[in-house]
């Protein structure tokens, strides 16, 4: 099924009052991170970025893998960048730098199990262009059924994440929704600290400002540590006006090894921004609330 043949997909874009989109947004770059990813998951995600839309678009391939150097050779308009496992952010990083260097306008960091109409994307744009003081975006973003994944959120507290990992989801329930704004009306924009990593619009002017993701974390919370950074002197906007789809996997709660990582580098971020007096989470909390 094409991402115009699926359902969820299919006339999800603007609203009614948004901006029609433009032939080709300016100025724009995308990047991919791969880890001996499934073919057929890059696929789909290439599949949403067409060359007409972007100036370039790299996959950063952190396990070298001869088969993605082979998928990437079939794309127009994509450059395949090998490493070594340095990390998710790290290796975002490589191709944010060259966007930097290029003065480009915007770059866009993706998971590769995100796909999307491309339509759409121009809207984006248009939001960013109108909106001079937005450092990052992020559009709605749905599981392959059609239901939404709360993927702004308010900073979290050690607490926090501990009962979202370990606890069943019948317990604190107020305390999870909260955590994950579900009281907020998701049809309209607002501006929250934290944006989930798997789809990030990013202002590059906002990044030569605060700095790109942290490299000392190895994955999982430099998504958190980057958009409370552009929080603190840009807007962080959640823009519903696209929808793309997330086949979101949570890899560390069915991997031991994943939940390792994710544990050592939670513990990474605590240590940098602090574990129950961090001031600046509590006044951004305070203000979205």
């Amino acid at each position: 099924m094409t991402d115009n043949e699926n359902p969820v997909l299919k006339n999800a874009g603007s609203r009614a009052d948004a901006a029609p989109a433009a032939p080709r947004p300016a100025m724009v770059a995308a990047s991919i991170v791969t880890y001996h990813t499934d073919d057929e998951e890059l696929r789909r995600c290439l599949s949403s970025l067409s060359p007409k839309l972007f100036d370039r678009i790299t996959v950063i391939d952190n396990s070298s893998s001869e088969n993605t150097r082979r998928l990437c050779a079939q794309w127009q308009g994509v450059t395949y960048c090998p490493s070594e496992n340095i990390g998710y952010g790290a290796a975002h990083n490589i191709a944010i730098r060259q966007s930097l260097a290029d003065g480009l306008r915007y770059h866009l960091v993706l998971n590769t199990d995100i796909r999307f109409n491309d339509r759409d994307f121009p809207i984006l744009i248009h939001y960013m262009d109108s909106h001079p003081d937005t450092g990052a975006l992020q559009p709605m973003i749905l599981s392959p059924d059609g239901t939404q994944q709360y993927t702004v959120r308010l900073l979290p507290t050690p607490f926090d994440l501990i009962l979202r990992r370990f606890l069943p989801g019948n317990m604190m329930q107020k305390r999870r929704n909260r955590y994950e704004l579900r009281h907020i009306d998701h049809t309209r924009p607002f501006n929250a600290p934290y944006h989930q990593g798997s789809f990030m619009l990013l202002r590059c002017e906002a990044l030569r400002d605060v700095g790109l993701f942290d490299e000392r974390f190895f994955m999982y919370p430099e998504d958190i540590d980057l958009t409370r950074r552009i929080h603190e002197r840009w807007r962080t906007m959640y823009v519903p006006d696209m929808k793309v789809i997330h086949d979101h996997k949570a890899e560390s709660y069915h991997s031991f090894r994943m939940l390792r990582i994710h544990i050592i580098n939670m513990i990474r971020y605590f240590n940098k921004w602090g574990w129950f007096f961090d001031r600046s989470r509590k006044r951004f909390n305070r203000e979205l609330l």
